[in-house]
This record gives structure tokens, sequence and C-alpha cells, in this order.
């Protein structure tokens, strides 16, 4: 049993709220789109939260080291890993690490391979570094969404210079196995490929999968492999711009001198500090916001199986984000644009994420079980 409970905030007072989320769609609309949730934050993070801005220490950001040390203390503790704390690197958020180490690992033009559907930003990252990008697509639900190695060696051969990895995946729900992993690291050093892991919902991994961390592979993985991670996801702390850049070997981490002595002093002082106490402080809020994210997958299954039975609907493994096939509702081409006009559901289409699931939708189920009921009504009422 977890020590702290955790529950959704009411909606009414969710519609109050000033981030993106709330403010992406009229008021009729129910936001299940951006992935934030309607929890309240941890209370060592509220507490510190307060503390600085009732002393108004709001400042520029200098030496945070309590960073490293945090999560590396919470990367022992939940994954058995050990990290070296002098290889992290302070960056404003996921978005802007991995576009800073893309520039470093690469100059415009090199070819850059993704697996779609995955997290439609990555697509902003590689337009903005001005890469060639690659995709080897995921098989079909059917498959489980299986990985084509074969097609991901002949592209690696190819010329590939870096492999984006989303681990674990957004939006499949899927935690990368070890030995799918091992896989990848051994290809990279075969074709001199780096890997870029974006492991921001590492830390919201279910009881029943194992997260493995992409640099505790061991040393070949550490020759080819930079992770980008934050406690922004975890923790609900996106606003505050916090995330950092880590390698764990020699050759990556002189890699990972070269970015911009700026990158650190772009995140903020109280995203920093909040991350640095999710990490020491926060475990307890995690498994409790576990607990009820485990609670909502499952009701969000048995609701949907009551009521719209032919929505493909797989539990994920990790964090809050339901990937629904919603092709046998014969909606049209854009099942979101039909639930967004005709239902007043605001999720996230599945053609942002790639070029062969238009039939899917986001759906983000960090929020009140009656909130997930409503929406499925919605649709429902909507057919």
């Amino acid at each position: 049993m977890s020590k702290v409970e955790v529950s959704a905030i009411p909606l009414a007072q969710m519609r109050t709220h000033r981030s993106t989320k709330w403010r992406d769609f009229p008021g009729d609309v129910l936001p299940m789109a951006v992935a934030e949730m309607d929890f309240a934050i941890a209370e060592p993070i509220r507490a510190l939260l307060l503390d600085m801005v009732s002393k108004s220490d709001l400042g520029y950001l200098g030496s945070v080291p309590e960073v490293a040390t945090s999560f590396a203390y919470f990367a022992k503790k939940r994954w058995n890993w050990i990290v070296d704390p002098e290889q992290i690197h302070i960056v404003t958020d996921v978005g802007v690490g991995a576009v800073e180490v893309l520039r470093v690992l690469t100059t415009p033009g090199d070819k850059i391979l993704i697996n779609s559907p995955v997290y439609h930003n990555f697509s902003t990252w590689i337009d903005e570094t001005h890469l060639t990008k690659v995709d080897v697509p995921f098989g079909d639900a059917q498959s489980g969404w299986a990985i084509d190695f074969a097609e991901i060696e002949k592209a690696y051969r190819s010329g590939i210079k870096v492999h984006l990895l989303c681990h674990p995946h957004n939006p499949l729900g899927r935690v990368y196995s070890r030995e799918e992993l091992l896989k990848f690291v051994a290809l990279a050093k075969t074709y001199g490929v780096y890997i870029v892991s974006d492991e921001i919902h590492a830390p919201l991994t279910f009881s029943e999968s194992e997260f493995v961390p992409f640099l505790s592979l061991g040393q070949d993985a550490q020759d080819v492999g930079i992770t980008i991670t934050a406690a922004s996801k975890a923790w609900n702390l996106a606003g505050l711009k916090c995330a950092f850049a880590l390698s764990q070997g020699p050759v990556m981490h002189a890699k990972l001198q070269e970015l911009p002595e700026a990158t650190h002093y772009r995140a903020s002082l109280l995203g920093a500090f909040a991350t640095a106490t999710a990490f020491a402080e926060g475990s307890d809020w995690l498994d409790g916001a576990l607990k009820t994210l485990d609670e909502n997958r499952r009701f969000l299954k048995k609701i949907l199986s009551e009521k719209l039975p032919t929505v493909g609907y797989e539990i994920p493994e990790c964090s809050y984000l339901a990937w629904l096939d919603l092709s046998s509702l014969n909606v049209g081409q854009s099942p979101a644009e039909f639930l967004l006009n005709k239902a007043r559901v605001g999720i996230n289409g599945g053609e942002t994420f790639g070029p062969h699931t238009g039939q899917f939708v986001r759906l983000n189920f960090a929020t009140g079980q009656d909130v997930l009921e409503e929406a499925v009504n919605r649709i429902l009422k909507a057919l």
C-alpha cells in the first residue's frame, strides 16, 4: 500500500488552471490531450516552492549539484542503477535537451532514425536541427507493436547517425525489454550509430513491467548512448522548466562537454530545486500516483469494454496515455476531429504520431474516473 494517497482535483477546479491543457479548447470541451496530470503536486515540492516564493528567492540559476545527486539516489533506489553525478548536465526541458544534444552529435543533413508511431515532437526536433528523418515503423497492434530489427539494421547500415528512442514509449505505453535494448546496442556499436534515449516517462512504469535504463546496459551502451530525462512528467512539473542530459562513459561524456554553457542557465531556479526535491523526497507521492493511475488504466478498460467494446485498447505498461484504436467506429478520416466536434472531447489524433495510425487517438487518463466515464459517455452519445 502506498504511503500517500493521490487523487484527482475536481474538474471545476482544474478549469481554473492556466496551463495549455486548459486553454487549448473551449470551456465545454473535456481536455484530455496534453500530457499532464490532474493531481495535486507532492507536498515536499509544494512546500519548497512556497518557501522560495515567500522569501522572494527567484533569482538566476547557478550551480545545483542537488539535481545530479538526487537523481543518482533515485536511480539506485528505483532501478539499482549506479549513476555518476558528474556526467549529468542540466537543460531547459527534454525538447531543448534533445535539440542541443543532436546539434553536438550531428551536422545538418545527417540521417536520424525514429520508429513511428512516436511522440510527435520528435519530428519537431528533427526539423529544428535540419536532419533527414528515416522512419522504421513498429508492427501493427495485432503484432504487439513488434520491432522490425531487420529493417532497423538496414537503416543503420545505410548511414544513420542517430537513433532517437522513446523509452518507455509514448504513445504506445510500451516498455522496451532488456533483450530489445541490447539488440539496439549491438547494432549501434557495429554501425557507428549514436542512440539518444528519451526516458522522461521512466518513473511512471507500472509494477508488472521492468524499466531498464539504457545506460545501465554496460560499456557498449555507454559508448553509444546519451539519455535525456526530467522529473516533469512523473511529478507534474512541466511548467517549471528543468531537465537533464546524461552520459555514463568517457566517450559520450566528452560529447556532452560540447553543449553550450548557456544550456544550463536556461533552466529555471524553481525547476532545478523542484527536480532535486522530487527525486530525493518524492517517491512516496510517486507510488501513490502510480496506484491511482493503475486503477484508472483498468477502469478505462472496464468502461470501454462495457460501452464501446469494439474500441481497441491495450492497458499500457507505463504512464497515463491510452492509445485507442477507433477504426471500428467509422467516424471518418480524423476520429480526433470527430470527437472534438461531436462529443466535445479533446484528444490527440493518431496521425500526428505517424503516417499509418490515423484511426488511433491518444487519451490522457491522469484525471478523475468521473471524467473518464463522462468522456466515454460523450463519445457513445455522439456516435
